[in-house]
């Protein structure tokens, strides 16, 4: 553990202690950055014109075009969250399933993976479900547990739902295409949707009490407008998904052209629904401004924290370390899995991304791990961070907002059984590689031993050095 001296290990330990002490994330890594770096001068493990190399990166993070991405697809999901599409399809889905055993989780499932693609933040979704199914599923006789399980754990979708602001980070970090970590997330984040659906197929089978039907009043006028109700929430939030990750996809767009023309679409939809005013663009804009300056600030502090690290050998340190654990690639899997759940319950996805994330890059490349399904695992893992007793955000988002009957320790019982369907899912993604790889590796039609290159030949001119006539 100390064969590259015990600044690495003092460093890591040192991050850990601030967190812990609840300092800010992003001016805990500067202080631990900057004072592990005095000490790196003054114990000759580099000079001071190492740290020199700071100015460059900080200006490399502001002028990262992928990062632009981020508000760009922040303000896509602000103005859609604000907009009354939740209430929209909640609604007309609701009443849509509302004849079934389950019909409003299945909805709220439908619906929660639908508001992950186009709103990108957690707290968006498990807030606007929870405002407006829970107060109806619990009138309606549902299940405690089983009403606030399910808004916190369809809320959680959106991490791993493209597009989300996850991938684009963990895409930043790796080193990968943005379009490629969007179609390997798209099998895992399906998978999910459907684990959800048959666990409350199941539990409807066995426990209909849990989840009754809603009564004929309930369900109002069926038939054609109850559809067209469904449809015209639905449909132009597909169309807007679809144009955004095609686009991506096809190599039409590059990630910020895209999260700019989904903040164009998005404006336009809310326009259609005619509930676009100034006051809904000024609140957008704020909280995307917010959230970008926590993203850039993070990161700012995380390349401060990582430029001393490397200096320090911590790279090699951390490669060493993880290199030599028993059992090799499923070893490492293993131990980055159970150490990124743990570690969840203390740090934000971000903060994983910029902080953790660039530690375990080296060694999954010496290990020959295929990257994007790497960074996928990870995303499908830091979900879990969200529904984790008692820290888990969505449980608080849930907690806010829930009536006061609801007690929180039936909360955070809810939540286990969508946390295990969740692990489940990491099981699924490490057994099964293909649930990732298949939608960005398919077979190529063309055989490359019948391409013929026919290049011309052309006669060189003649070589004329008497001076030009005139």
């Amino acid at each position: 553990m100390f064969s590259y001296g015990v600044m690495p290990p003092l460093m890591f330990a040192g991050m850990i202690c601030f967190m812990l002490a609840g300092f800010p994330v992003a001016f805990s890594l500067v202080a631990v950055g900057l004072f592990f770096g005095t000490l790196g001068i003054l114990t000759d493990h580099f000079t001071f014109s190492f740290l020199q190399a700071l100015p460059f990166r900080f200006y490399g993070i502001i002028s990262n075009d992928l990062l632009l991405a981020i508000p760009f697809f922040t303000f896509m999901g602000a103005i859609l969250e604000r907009c009354g599409l939740a209430e929209d399809l909640l609604e007309g889905t609701g009443k849509l399933f509302g004849k079934v055993p389950g019909g409003l989780a299945y909805a709220v499932i439908i619906v929660g993976a639908i508001l992950g693609a186009i709103t990108g933040t957690v707290a968006a979704s498990v807030i606007a479900m929870g405002v407006i199914s829970l107060p109806v599923m619990i009138r309606y006789g549902y299940n405690e547990r089983l009403a606030t399980g399910v808004i916190a754990a369809s809320g959680t979708i959106t991490q791993l739902i493209p597009p989300s602001l996850v991938l684009i980070v963990l895409a930043e970090q790796l080193g990968r295409p943005v379009g490629e970590m969007y179609l390997g997330a798209i099998g895992p984040s399906l998978l999910q949707v459907l684990i959800f659906l048959a666990y409350v197929f199941v539990l409807s089978l066995f426990k209909p009490q849990h989840m009754p039907p809603l009564p004929p009043e309930a369900r109002g006028e069926g038939g054609w407008p109850l559809v067209r109700q469904v449809l015209w929430g639905m449909v132009p939030s597909i169309v807007l998904i679809l144009l955004v990750l095609g686009t991506l996809a096809l190599g039409l767009a590059t990630p910020t052209e895209a999260g700019a023309m989904g903040a164009i679409g998005a404006i336009a939809l809310a326009a259609l629904h005619g509930r676009l005013t100034w006051t809904l663009l000024r609140q957008a804009m704020a909280s995307t401004a917010r959230l970008t300056s926590m993203v850039v600030f993070i990161l700012i502090g995380a390349t401060v924290f990582s430029l001393v690290f490397q200096g320090m050998d911590g790279a090699l340190w951390i490669e060493h370390l993880l290199a030599q654990l028993p059992g090799g690639k499923v070893g490492f899997l293993i131990f980055v899995n159970v150490f990124i759940f743990f570690i969840a319950f203390f740090l934000d996805f971000f903060e994983i991304a910029f902080i953790i994330v660039p530690l375990l890059v080296p060694v999954a490349m010496k290990l020959d791990i295929n990257l994007v399904w790497f960074g996928v695992l990870l995303c499908v893992n830091m979900q879990t961070a969200f529904m984790h007793p008692p820290f888990g955000f969505a449980l608080f988002y849930l907690r806010g907002i829930a009536p006061k009957s609801i007690r929180t320790s039936q909360i955070y019982w809810g939540a286990i059984p969508w946390l295990l369907m969740q692990l489940i899912l990491v099981v699924v993604v490490i057994l099964w590689p293909d649930a990732v790889t298949y939608w960005i590796s398919a077979p190529s039609t063309v055989d490359p031993s019948t391409i013929e290159l026919n290049i011309p030949q052309f006669d060189a001119p003649p070589l004329d050095l008497a001076p030009p006539q005139f």
